[in-house]
């Protein structure tokens, strides 16, 4: 239940946007903000392709963006939309045609960027196919290849002509009757980006795909994504958003839902609150929160799990969590379960009583939610 209403600080008015679909992933309006990544595999690669896809997909991705540059990678992604669990966004880029060709091919939405597609009539054709096939579209602006006639109106990428380079394409969409699409105004630079979405969001009710695009290795393109992307979803922009990173795309993944869990956007598996460590410590924590991390993956449920390393914090922090544990004298610590004092554990064995302690408060989270549907649809 949320505690917004009492804590009216937590609380974060999104703003109201049109709601599009991708494949079956609804887009703005009232839905869930979705989290995607992108595939780095050669798209012809159709096995090693749909692997990276399933396991982007079993860590949460919504949606999955796949690159098309050629004939062949039209062909690959046929049989790649026919087996992903997940609808897909082709990525287009320099020839309208493979826009056609992967509409053709069943992608749940085509990605272009207008600065780098051509002129309105190649656009146009594209509107066509995805009209035809069923597919929606996003607008796909970016500071590094905006078009020639903007750089020299305003000299450089800057917010103002993100903005106007957004609607010259929103124009020619919506001319043609075609109001299936979503926007984005990526920037590797966080106040440009910044900016730049804040003024496109005033200016239309088309849904927003959020994203610091080239935010760089796993540490620095987290870090710039947090900042820029928190600070958009904390105002209430945002939609739909992809964490660019040089790293895994399942990484992206799971920044992504950590930013939206941060801000009570969206949740999903354990949310583990643990402390730095100090000398204070009666275990090794820093060991033991990565330990947990990755025992815990398989956990889908929305749920909250403490690891504090004393007394000092401890049994504060648990009073917040549905399964917590606090670091004691002698080589063991207190259990904490729905924040109040449970029993003690040995050290050694707490890992292991951890997950176990987790896996059935899921399992009873999972039957009360199962038993309120089922109540509901009677």
């Amino acid at each position: 239940m949320s505690l917004n209403a009492v804590r009216p600080w937590r609380s974060i008015d999104r703003r109201k946007s049109r709601q599009i679909h991708v494949g079956p992933v609804a887009v703005g309006g009232d839905a869930p903000i979705s989290v995607q990544t992108m595939t780095n595999t050669v798209t012809t690669d159709v096995k090693g392709t749909l692997g990276q896809i399933l396991r982007a997909a079993e860590a949460g991705a919504d949606i999955v963006r796949v690159s098309v540059p050629d004939e062949d990678s039209s062909r690959a992604l046929k049989e790649i939309v026919a087996e992903s669990p997940v609808p897909i966004v082709a990525d287009i880029h320099f020839h309208y045609k493979r826009g056609i060709e992967a509409a053709e091919a069943g992608a749940a939405c085509l990605r272009i960027n207008p600065g780098n597609i051509g002129d309105e009539k190649r656009v146009r054709e594209v509107i066509k196919a995805a009209r035809d096939h069923g597919c929606s579209m996003r607008i796909g602006v970016n500071a590094g290849s905006l078009e020639k006639h903007l750089l020299e109106k305003y000299g450089e990428p800057c917010p103002e002509a993100m903005v106007e380079s957004a609607l010259e394409h929103i124009r020619i969409l919506e001319d043609n009757d075609f109001f299936e699409f979503k926007l984005s105004v990526k920037a590797s630079d966080v106040f440009l980006a910044a900016a730049a979405y804040q003024g496109i969001a005033e200016v239309t009710e088309a849904p927003i795909h959020l994203g610091i695009t080239e935010a760089g290795g796993f540490v620095p393109g987290t870090i710039k994504s947090a900042i820029g992307l928190g600070n958009l979803l904390w105002m209430g922009i945002g939609d739909t958003l992809r964490v660019s990173l040089s790293a895994d795309p399942v990484e992206e993944v799971k920044v992504g839902y950590e930013i939206l869990k941060a801000l009570g956007l969206r949740h999903r598996g354990v949310n583990i609150i643990s402390c730095p460590s100090c000398a204070r410590q009666g275990f090794d924590v820093i060991r033991t929160v990565e330990t947990l991390e990755k025992r815990l993956e398989h956990i889908k449920t929305p749920m909250s799990l403490s690891i504090i390393g004393c007394v000092v914090n401890g049994p504060g922090e648990a009073l917040m969590t549905d399964v917590g544990f606090t670091g004691g004298g002698n080589g063991n610590g207190m259990v904490y379960l729905a924040g109040k004092q449970d029993h003690r554990i040995s050290n050694e064995a707490m890992i292991e009583h951890i997950v176990e302690e987790v896996e059935k408060k899921a399992a009873e989270i999972e039957a009360a939610r199962a038993a309120s549907e089922a109540e509901a649809a009677e």
